[in-house]
């Protein structure tokens, strides 16, 4: 199963370096009359996707935040739930005066 991994690995690297040796002409990227820049095609296209990967990275860390906070507080609502409901240190059930 390595090799195959190994072996998937570099078509896809050599798959995606042909494909950006054929595109290398320059682009020009303006943003409406106050700026413009030209760079390869390439360069351009890597940037986006090294955006779009930090964007998707920023999104998980930041649910995974959310989650464990939620965590963390659910964790301490029953802890604090349960420590008060329950005996000191045994197992049986509290006994309620009639």
């Amino acid at each position: 199963m390595q090799v195959v991994r190994w072996i998937v690995g570099a078509a896809l690297f050599l798959a995606l370096l042909f494909l950006s040796l054929q595109n290398s002409e320059l682009v020009t990227l303006k943003f409406y009359q106050w700026w413009s820049w030209q760079a390869p095609l390439v360069f351009v296209v890597l940037i986006a996707f090294a955006i779009g990967v930090a964007a998707g990275l920023l999104a998980g860390v930041w649910r995974h935040t959310k989650l464990t906070r939620q965590i963390r507080h659910l964790t301490r609502a029953e802890k604090a739930r349960t420590g008060e409901s329950a005996p000191a240190s045994s197992g049986e059930r509290p006994r309620t005066r009639d």
